[in-house]
């Protein structure tokens, strides 16, 4: 009931303010309002069922489907329950939405063994459950498909070779100790950026892969399963961020899949694929190395979604402010997840903490100054698209840097991206200009384990699309736990991976750098603008 006198925080609040007679300074936090958003948000905090709503009930959220679709009615349903003004989506192009309907893999020869494994997304169907021979394929050049000519046609091809499965020694839980503090807070060495290797895209010559692609459809190959990345160590780090946190990926049934065709309608058609575990993947590669054949039997069923209307959107909502009220202070999360699980910890726990710190400052009764918003993105697994079509259509295109009159009014876009791990502090995305004031606002968090303020730039969430036309936009600096190791985009991103008392942290912390950040007397200082830029 939104609009009734509300609990305990309220009064708090209520409390701070009447014995000054006058609201506490913009530019000094107000701890009586601080204190309201803990208590509520740390003795009657709802993260967790909100969770477990988004990725037991909905997930996978994959952008184009039905079930991110029901995801959004049931965010908006929530959000304007608590009181939440101006609810809508927003809706952008996407593409071919893609679902599962079912998957089953057995190696039936030389013995009976179930398969762990998952589609790879957007995949296509096999013909029903087909048995069929499994064969080892080694294509590394243009000049190897000569070889398999007129050999795989009814074959389910494996195209890599055995990899090592490693004993967990190394780092599997990331939890930031003062050493990883003292180095997030330092900014590194200027190096050069590398641009990687050509892969002939954009070049008009097709890369390696799509002529495999191409291959494999042409010699009426059946399936096509793989095992994931060839490295069974990542980096614990904030994308871009040269730090040196590496997390040593957990087997063991665990899955990292990969994509398996396109969403663009007018992509060429792909052989159906899946991801397998490591462990099962290697067994058939030993057994075919012995000259023993290899069969299996597999099924997969999944369903394209046509783009009848635009297929993508974004969920946005507001806390109207006061005297500056046409300015805003934007909590965002992306809405999407991949496909292999549910979904939890990439990324409901950051979806989950917004919506959560939205509902905590309703509680307490919280009048900020500017309009505090939500929004939650869609198409961001996909390389941030709904955060970069909301930024074109509202405050600036990134291409010709043509700014739009409402880029003046955003404060700052604060991101939560990164598992389910709490917040150790901000990333200033090279805005030094934000240190000081972040910095004015630890005390009040240090109980709660938010102590660094880290002055580099991270990269690859949706902070990117307000930073890169010049908006202040910032993503908070977390443990990563099993973020890296385990569950980003692998089969167990489930619920059981959140940690609880983590993501109440995440929620409160959230809360209170928006309501901070909307009571200032000016907006958030800004680096210059950027130049016009490419579509990257």
């Amino acid at each position: 009931m939104p609009y009734m006198t509300r609990t305990v925080g309220a009064l708090a609040l209520a409390l701070a303010t009447m014995a000054t007679g006058t609201a506490p300074s913009a530019q000094t936090p107000d701890t009586g309002a601080i204190a309201a958003i803990k208590q509520e948000g740390l003795e009657r905090s709802e993260a967790m069922e909100l969770v477990s709503w988004l990725s037991d009930v909905y997930g996978p959220r994959v952008t184009g489907t039905p079930a991110i679709e029901a995801a959004k009615a049931w965010a908006m349903g929530r959000l304007r329950g608590w009181g939440v003004e101006d609810v809508r989506e927003e809706r952008f192009a996407f593409g071919k939405g893609w679902s599962l309907v079912r998957f089953s893999a057995h190696m039936i020869e030389p013995q009976v063994m179930p398969i762990i494994g998952y589609p790879r997304s957007w995949s296509p169907s096999t013909t029903g459950t087909v048995t069929a021979e499994v064969v080892r394929v080694d294509i590394r050049g243009r000049d190897d498909f000569a070889r398999y000519r007129g050999t795989l046609r009814g074959k389910v091809v494996l195209p890599q070779p055995a990899r090592d499965v490693e004993m967990l020694e190394g780092d599997v839980v990331l939890r930031m100790d003062d050493a990883l503090l003292a180095e997030a807070s330092r900014m590194p060495s200027r190096r050069a950026r590398s641009g990687g290797a050509g892969s002939g895209r954009g070049s008009g010559t097709p890369s390696l892969r799509e002529l495999t692609d191409a291959f494999y459809l042409e010699e009426g190959v059946v399936a096509i399963l793989d095992r994931g990345s060839d490295s069974s160590m990542v980096s614990g780090a904030p994308s871009g961020s040269n730090l040196a946190w590496p997390t040593q990926r957990t087997d063991g049934g665990t899955v990292f899949v990969g994509r398996g065709g396109s969403r663009d309608a007018r992509a060429a058609q792909v052989v159906p694929s899946a991801t397998i575990a490591v462990e099962h993947y290697n067994r058939m590669v030993r057994v075919l190395d012995k000259a023993i054949p290899v069969r299996v039997e597999l099924d997969i069923e999944t369903r394209f979604h046509d783009e009848t209307r635009p297929n993508g959107f974004n969920i946005t909502g507001e806390i109207r402010g006061t005297d500056r009220a046409d300015e805003v202070v934007i909590l965002g999360a992306h809405f999407d997840s991949t496909h292999a699980s549910t979904g939890a910890t990439d990324n409901a726990t950051g979806v989950a903490a917004m919506m959560e710190a939205m509902r905590i400052l309703l509680e307490v009764g919280a009048r900020p100054r500017r309009t505090i918003r939500i929004a939650l993105w869609g198409g961001e697994e996909q390389g941030l698209l709904g955060s970069r079509a909301y930024v074109r259509s509202h405050y600036a295109d990134r291409r010709t840097m043509r700014l739009e009159a409402a880029h003046d009014g955003v404060s700052a876009y604060f991101n939560i991206d990164n598992g389910a791990g709490r917040i150790r502090g901000i990333w200033l995305q090279e805005n030094q200009g934000a240190g000081p004031i972040f910095r004015s606002w630890l005390p009040e968090l240090s109980d709660l384990g938010v102590t660094t303020i880290g002055p580099r730039s991270t990269r690859g969430t949706d902070h990117i699309a307000f930073d890169e036309v010049g908006i202040p936009g910032f993503q908070f600096m977390q443990d990563r736990l099993e973020y890296n190791s385990r569950t980003h985009h692998s089969n167990m991103d489930v619920y059981d991976r959140v940690q609880s008392d983590d993501l109440v942290q995440m929620a409160v912390v959230a809360a209170t750098f928006a309501y901070n950040t909307a009571m200032l007397d000016d907006r958030l200082p800004r680096k210059a603008l950027p130049d016009a830029s490419a579509p990257r």
